[in-house]
């Protein structure tokens, strides 16, 4: 195959038409109010709380902040059993709140943590669990909340992967105490930088808001540790834009999917993605496990990127193999997390993804099984 001019990129943000965000910002320029809660910002957040169904939501400049002050905003002391397959941010978030993360191996269907693994790490410093709905597979939140309940446990869940999917019929803001959103730009729906937190108890929205704005509750009191984290109106704005045609970027996204599983089905060696029972997906991603296929997963990454294909090794290194976690968490003790990280890569995908182009990667891929 002679190599691509253009690039294909693991992911590529959907952008509204340029007009229509045009428009909406337009009004910025005449009130110049930018920032601090303003119209969009509000009518962002409700419109949120409709389309996720919870009463209870609080917009930040990204995600990553978003966990780390609900964290703080649930006082947590202790050891947080959490899972090392992960993006950077979910341990950092723990470990930034001067919390230790305690690694709880994944199920190998779903790369979500496993429910069997999670009594056996909780002792007398345990304060949460803190699991992860990867690539928009669910967790187990029946089970995970059972375990919490027993032992009077917060969960709080990255739902990062998760907007625009379903369990039941519900998002993922309806279980556990919290749930944290990323509106990344490479996520399926985006405010270009930007988060969510939602929870279930009414008294952390007065917390998450004075945590955001540097712990202030008013002119003259100043009651928490606080940071900046506070979404703008141009990112707002975006998020307005971009939920008007999220239903229509997921159908995009559910035709390139389909077209991936149509070119690489029945390969062996190969582990695709699976449907989750009483999940509605979200095709946030597509995760190729290469496992007795006839090139390793790094040599299908190099084969790719030789062609001008980026893919990504998503999540290697786990993040207990991160060097500035070095010596503090065996990676040995999950073991099925480690094999993964060493076998899974995600494919391009993205609304706008020519399906041409699906075909073009998966012919490389095809070519390294024979």
């Amino acid at each position: 195959m002679k190599k691509r001019e253009t690039p294909i990129r693991v992911t590529r943000s959907s952008m509204p038409p340029f007009e229509e965000f045009a428009e909406m910002i337009r009004p910025l320029w005449d009130s110049a109010w930018l920032t601090n809660m303003g119209e969009y910002h509000e009518q962002l957040e409700k419109q949120l709380k409709e389309y996720l169904g919870t009463e209870n939501l609080v917009l930040f400049v990204n995600g990553h902040m978003a966990l780390e002050m609900v964290i703080q905003a649930l006082e947590l002391k202790g050891e947080v059993i959490t899972t090392p397959f992960t993006f950077a941010s979910t341990t950092h978030a723990i470990v930034r709140n001067g919390l230790t993360p305690v690694f709880c191996d994944i199920e190998p269907d779903h790369y979500t943590m496993d429910p069997d693994r999670i009594e056996a790490l909780i002792t007398e410093k345990t304060s949460a669990i803190l699991p992860v709905h990867v690539y928009g597979n669910f967790c187990d939140v029946d089970r995970i909340q059972a375990i919490a309940d027993r032992h009077g446990l917060k969960v709080i869940y990255d739902a990062a992967h998760t907007f625009g999917a379903r369990y039941r019929g519900k998002s993922a803001a309806a279980y556990g105490d919290a749930s944290m959103f990323s509106f990344h730009a490479t996520k399926v729906f985006h405010t270009i930088e930007g988060g969510a937190a939602a929870f279930s108890q009414t008294w952390m929205d007065h917390r998450l808001n004075c945590l955001k704005n540097y712990g202030i509750v008013d002119q003259e009191h100043v009651v928490w540790v606080g940071g900046n984290a506070k979404m703008n109106e141009f990112q707002a704005a975006m998020g307005l834009c971009n939920l008007r045609h999220l239903e229509e970027e997921l159908d995009k996204r559910r035709r390139v999917t389909e077209r991936y599983l149509e070119n690489l089905e029945g390969l062996p060696g190969l582990r695709l993605p699976a449907p989750q029972k009483d999940v509605t997906p979200n095709y946030a991603y597509f995760p190729v496990v290469f496992d007795g296929f006839g090139a390793s997963r790094n040599q299908v990454w190099e084969a790719l990127a030789a062609q001008n294909i980026f893919a990504r090794k998503y999540f290697y290194p786990i993040t207990s193999q991160f060097q500035c976690y070095e010596g503090q968490f065996p990676a040995a003790d999950t073991p099925v997390a480690l094999y993964m990280g060493d076998r899974v890569l995600t494919l391009p995908l993205y609304a706008d993804l020519a399906l041409e182009d699906v075909d073009d990667i998966c012919a490389v891929i095809r070519g390294l099984g024979v």
